[in-house]
């Protein structure tokens, strides 16, 4: 069977217990996953009802991070939810349940009890601070961890067709201040947000939460854009491939389902 990003995150993590970053790494990946909810029956429009499980520690759910790992527990196939990491945390937390991963399915069998999905919705849901500054240089970018780097790396791999480029870069404001930037191009409108969200989350879940990093968006007919390619290090935004339509409840992101 094919090797998972979460049975990767989740076997780095048992292997070193105590590495915090590798522990984050794990949750941040659970936060990007696309997974699979059992549910206990059909969705009844974008009304949902998981599959609740009790083994002694509290109630919980259980997801997936594959189809046929979902139909392999369950021993066929079974009416679920797909929905990312992300979303499906703050639903699990407002009615304190935990969360069961491919459990007796994979090596990344995970138990999360209902206090951690608490954590994980509380933590994903941390919002950057908006601030406007004119910026008077742009150079390239230097002294950031390579954790940073790559964790940035990660994160803007999962934004598929949220924006065409981005560039990291150090930056000096009118008023002196030198920092470092993430400057999107082509951003789509009403992205800007989410973006900014994951980059927020690049930095939490890499350890780096107190470090600074300014993000912003400039159009690709911005005279700035051409500083940004010079000197910036640079990463490609995936491009979505052809829409096909929704099959199950949960596969739309304009209408997540609700649980009941």
């Amino acid at each position: 069977m094919t090797e998972t990003a979460l049975d990767r995150a989740h076997g780095e993590m048992m292997a070193a217990p105590e590495d915090d970053a590798a522990r984050l790494r794990f949750y941040e990946r659970l936060g990007d996953a696309e997974l699979f909810l059992l549910l206990a029956s059909e969705a009844e429009g974008e009304d949902v009802t998981p599959q609740v499980f009790d083994p002694g520690a509290g109630p919980l759910v259980l997801v997936f991070d594959r189809e046929d790992r979902l139909a392999a527990f369950v021993g066929s196939a079974a009416p679920y939810a797909a929905l990312s990491g992300r979303a499906i945390a703050p639903l699990l937390a407002a009615q304190g349940l935990g969360l069961g991963l491919n459990l007796d399915v994979a090596p990344s069998s995970f138990l999360l009890e209902a206090e951690g999905v608490r954590w994980l919705a509380e933590t994903l849901a941390s919002a950057p601070d908006r601030v406007e500054a004119r910026l008077t240089e742009v150079a390239a970018p230097a002294g950031l961890p390579e954790t940073l780097v790559a964790a940035l790396d990660t994160k803007l791999a999962t934004a598929t067709g949220l924006a065409q480029v981005a560039y990291l870069v150090t930056t000096v404001a009118d008023a002196g201040g030198r920092g470092h930037m993430l400057a999107f191009v082509g951003a789509m409108p009403g992205a800007e947000a989410a973006l900014a969200q994951a980059v927020s989350e690049a930095l939490v879940f890499s350890g780096l939460e107190a470090a600074a990093l300014d993000v912003g968006f400039f159009d690709g007919r911005d005279p700035v854009v051409a500083r940004l390619a010079r000197v910036g290090l640079r990463f490609d935004l995936p491009q979505p491939a052809p829409a096909a339509a929704p099959s199950a409840p949960g596969m739309d992101p304009d209408r997540p389902p609700r649980l009941r």
